[in-house]
Parts: structure tokens; sequence; C-alpha cells
């Protein structure tokens, strides 16, 4: 949903984030369209970071704004509306983190290595042959069905911090949790993944 090129009033252009939504909740065209232009590229930012995708980033950008003006009666006026706004967003970039998760080999072996910080983790090396390669896709889907079994709110966490590389501040900012309680959820989730995936990867030397 882009803004139209209408030029705005300087009534509206003047106006807070908050009155703007106030007005967008009895119909104003022209008070979303302004909301629209000033945080659009914030909340395709923002999604973008969390995904690394940006196509879909602006695909998703467009659907909250869409549910912005859907539920424009639902929003409390004197409430913070980027608060409301990145909380629509970063429910939709945890619902597509979600469908990422459950997608066959998102995950990759090399990145498992990296999330776990484990420089002694070593995996089935691809040149071996026909078998080994095949012995690896199967440890790979494995590997992503054991990821799935972390619960959501650690699993997220992690992919935030260890898969997108978003600082713990920024994180704590799309899952509206303190910057304590998510170090400890993403240490949580290395340690469940560790404890999981033990008898999946063989240590060097181990062979």
């Amino acid at each position: 949903m882009s803004p139209d090129r209408d030029p705005q009033s300087p009534a509206a252009l003047s106006l807070s984030d908050e009155d703007l939504m106030a007005r967008v909740a009895v119909d104003d065209q022209r008070a979303f369209t302004e909301l629209v232009r000033r945080f659009q590229g914030r909340v395709t930012n923002l999604i973008s970071r969390v995904l690394n995708d940006r196509e879909c980033a602006d695909d998703l950008a467009q659907e909250v704004f869409v549910r912005v003006f859907v539920h424009r009666r639902n929003y409390r006026h004197g409430a913070k509306f980027s608060t409301w706004l990145f909380t629509i967003a970063a429910n939709l970039a945890k619902n597509e983190i979600r469908r990422r998760v459950r997608r066959r080999n998102w995950f990759s072996l090399d990145t498992l290595q990296e999330m776990l910080h484990d420089s002694a983790i070593q995996l089935a090396d691809p040149t071996e042959g026909r078998e080994t390669t095949l012995e690896r896709e199967q440890l790979q889907e494995a590997v992503g069905r054991t990821i799935a079994t972390v619960p959501e709110k650690y699993r997220v966490a992690l992919v935030l911090r260890d898969i997108e590389g978003l600082a713990y501040e920024e994180i704590a900012t799309v899952l509206g949790i303190p910057g304590g309680t998510v170090r400890s959820r993403i240490n949580r989730a290395r340690g469940m993944l560790k404890r999981k995936l033990q008898p999946l990867l063989r240590k060097a030397g181990s062979q």
C-alpha cells in the first residue's frame, strides 16, 4: 500500500504520529497516507533485517499497513503509535520465521556450526562420495527437525541473533522483552540445540 502522490497539507505534516492515527481511526485517508510516508521505510528495513530477504520484506511491509488500516479502530489513542506499529511488524516477521523454520533445509549445516559457536564440530565432507552426500542430506533433514523442536520463544530469539545478526537491543525491541531476557533465551536455545544435536554430530578426531 504505497502512499499516494498528492501533497500533504501542512496541518497533516505537523501532527504527531498519535494524532494522525486518531484521524485514521475515523477514516481520514490523508492521515493514513502521511503515516505510511513516515514509517514505510522503517518498517521495511526492520522486517528485512529480521528475515534477510528484501523482496519478502517489501511484501510484508505492505501487509503491515493493510493491518494498521483494517484494525484502525483498535488503536488506543494516547498509546505510542510506533510501538503499536512495530509490534504488528514483528508479529508478521515472527510468523514468517515460523514458516521458514518448518521449511526443509532452511538451516544449513554450515550455519549450524556458526550458531553453536563450536569449531570442534565436524560435519560429513560432501566430497567423500555419493553415499556420504546422502548421509549429509539425511543429517540436514534431521537437524531441521531438531531445531523445530526448540520452543518458539527461544528459537525465534536465536534466529534473530545467530542467523540474522541483530543486536541484543534490537531483538529486545522486536520481541518486546528486556535485554536480559533476550540473552537468557538465546543461551537456553544454544544449550538445547547442543544437547539435542550431539548424537547427530561427530567430533574432530573421533573417526
